[in-house]
């Protein structure tokens, strides 16, 4: 129950925000690309890499991740637009736009 609640309010937050943006742009991961093999002995380290991705899941809105760049040590970095229900249209045009930028 509680798990149904928290989901129902992570939507509405999104449905919100969508009120007065066409689009949110987020992290991907809270830290630059890691080598491959890296963190293959700690299982919770790279689950946690993935924790921007969950809220967008859970309201079911599309998403997409696109590179915007290079660490210093030439690993990728990159962010996550997300588009509200329905809005795939304008998120792979503004994917195309940002990802044109950086390549």
């Amino acid at each position: 129950g509680k798990a149904t609640a928290v989901r129902a309010l992570i939507t509405e937050d999104f449905r919100s925000a969508f009120c007065d943006v066409d689009a949110i742009v987020t992290p991907t991961t809270p830290t630059p690309a890691f080598k491959l093999g890296e963190k293959t002995a700690n299982p919770l380290e790279m689950y946690l890499a993935d924790i921007f991705t969950v809220p967008v899941n859970l309201a079911g809105v599309p998403a997409i991740s696109v590179p915007s760049g290079r660490t210093k040590e030439g690993l990728p970095l990159g962010f996550q637009i997300i588009a509200p229900w329905w809005g795939e249209a304008s998120l792979f045009e503004i994917g195309r736009v940002v990802e044109k930028r950086y390549n």
